[in-house]
């Protein structure tokens, strides 16, 4: 056996070791490379779809300073991603965020922490899934009806859930491909517009061009910030098979932080080339041109080269959806594992072949067509659970961070392989209290003459799945069922040397 093997197996012996310390075995395939669990991130994360999702939105909300939001966003974003490299380090559980909240707070928090984040992702799915059907439509040269797009969204879940039965090393094989051409499309599209179709000065990022009225400009950049806030997150993707990736303790921290720096970098550089591209950005503020999007593509290409951006912007949808799946799937099976849901014996099952938990990647395929299909029938409602994905996602995180800073005070000091040392506590309050921020700006109403439930329509969705969630956790009780460790953290500083630190439900 060479010393590289040698290595490797040392490696994998280490990884099950620290895992059965914290109390779990593991089925999965360990087979995904740091690149790997870096495109699984960067594909959820999308910059084409976010970019293309929110690039009319953001511009007529905000002007050309509106590109700024995505560094606001990142940087914000980066400080979550240095506490949650810390937390996986730790704990490099399947689920990501569930069993991070459950070991560092306890089961009541995590429950809630994981139910608000698998709706959150159920609905992006559906969200990301809708977003296709216009670019499809675009792509073949066919009218773009609600029918149309509801088919579309429900064929391209049931793709990626079947890709996703196929197995971790083809969903990272997926994601490495989604990865490469969605980042080689995005800088060929950027350098081409800027080489030959800037249309704006380079400095137009700087002016508002009067979109804030006679009032400040500031509420309209907090409107247009919500493109920052919808496009820059994705990374904790990289956690949430963290059973399935060789040294996960010092490979997922980093490709959570290559997802921000790469994804946020091409988003930015993408919106940027967008911005100088487009002919007349008044147009857009005043509501004249509704699709500058559309209008710079097939200017810029033409009917050809603009399809064949739109062939990229394809496979970005999918290997997003990808990604998405995979990641609630994992909090699903990481769920029934410790049997905190109904029907737990089925969904933390593993394929025989493929090793993935195969119930939960169809129940991550069912919910989201679901609620696609809810859209065709209730167009307002789908817009307002959509809502939801993103603010959804952001209280998730923030329960995290809290509980980091919850298990910090009684004494929780990380000793995985990534720790920020001396700076994790200023960190995690910084991390907070951008989350907090983010989250006030997500639920406030911004259309005063608009009908109630439109300026609180996303506010009264987190209550309602708060409450569905708080009231399925008190009627079952089914987060006091299984016998997995919870609230473990800080006394994993205080067990004696030499006994591994194993953890046991108190």
């Amino acid at each position: 056996m060479s010393h590289a093997t040698n290595s490797a197996a040392s490696t994998l012996s280490e990884d099950e070791q620290q895992l059965r310390a914290l109390g779990y075995t593991s089925k999965f395939d360990r087979s995904m490379s740091l690149w790997e669990n870096f495109a699984l991130g960067f594909t959820y994360l999308s910059p084409v779809v976010g970019v293309y999702s929110v690039f009319a939105f953001g511009l007529a909300a905000g002007g050309p300073p509106m590109l700024w939001a995505y560094f606001i966003a990142g940087f914000g974003q980066f400080l979550v991603a240095l506490i949650f490299g810390e937390v996986v380090s730790e704990f490099p559980i399947s689920g990501g965020l569930y069993p991070w909240a459950r070991r560092l707070v306890g089961r009541r928090w995590a429950w809630l922490a994981g139910w608000t984040y698998a709706w959150a992702l159920f609905t992006t799915i559906a969200a990301v899934a809708v977003g296709a059907g216009p670019f499809l439509a675009l792509l073949l040269g066919f009218e773009v009806t609600p029918t149309a797009t509801t088919l579309i969204a429900l064929a391209l879940v049931a793709a990626s859930t079947a890709l996703n039965l196929m197995g971790t090393k083809l969903l990272a094989r997926v994601a490495m491909f989604g990865f490469i051409c969605e980042l080689v499309g995005a800088l060929v599209v950027g350098v081409y517009l800027l080489m030959f179709h800037r249309e704006q000065p380079w400095g137009v990022v700087f002016d508002t061009l009067g979109v804030e009225g006679g009032g400040s400009y500031l509420p309209a950049f907090l409107t247009a910030a919500l493109v920052g806030l919808f496009s820059c997150y994705g990374f904790e993707a990289c956690g949430d098979v963290a059973e399935e990736t060789p040294d996960p303790g010092r490979r997922i921290p980093k490709a959570m932080r290559m997802t921000i720096y790469i994804g946020v970098g091409a988003s930015a550089f993408v919106c940027y080339a967008l911005i100088l591209a487009v002919p007349d950005i008044g147009a857009v503020i005043s509501g004249k041109v509704t699709d500058p999007l559309g209008e710079i593509l097939l200017s810029s290409f033409g009917p050809i080269g603009s399809k064949a951006v739109i062939v990229v912007v394809m496979v970005s949808f999918i290997s997003c959806v990808l990604s998405l799946q995979a990641a609630v799937s994992r909090l699903i099976f990481a769920y029934a594992r410790d049997k905190m849901i109904f029907g737990s014996s089925v969904l933390a099952r593993l394929s025989t072949g493929h090793h993935v938990p195969s119930a939960a990647l169809v129940m991550a395929g069912v919910i989201p067509s679901a609620i696609v299909c809810l859209g065709l029938f209730v167009q307002d409602a789908l817009t307002t659970i959509i809502g939801f994905a993103v603010i959804g996602i952001y209280l998730s995180f923030q329960m995290v961070v809290l509980g980091a800073l919850h298990a910090r005070s009684r004494g929780w000091v990380p000793t995985g392989k990534f720790s920020l040392g001396a700076f994790g506590l200023p960190v995690n309050l910084a991390a907070l209290a951008y989350g907090l921020g983010a989250i006030i700006n997500l639920m406030w109403p911004r259309s005063p003459d608009a009908a109630w439930y439109v300026n609180y329509g996303t506010p009264l969705t987190v209550a309602v799945v708060l409450g569905v969630g708080l009231t399925y956790m008190l009627l079952f009780r089914s987060h006091e069922r299984g016998t997995a460790p919870y609230a473990d953290a800080w006394k994993l500083n205080a067990a004696p040397a030499g006994d591994a630190a194993v953890s046991q439900p108190t």
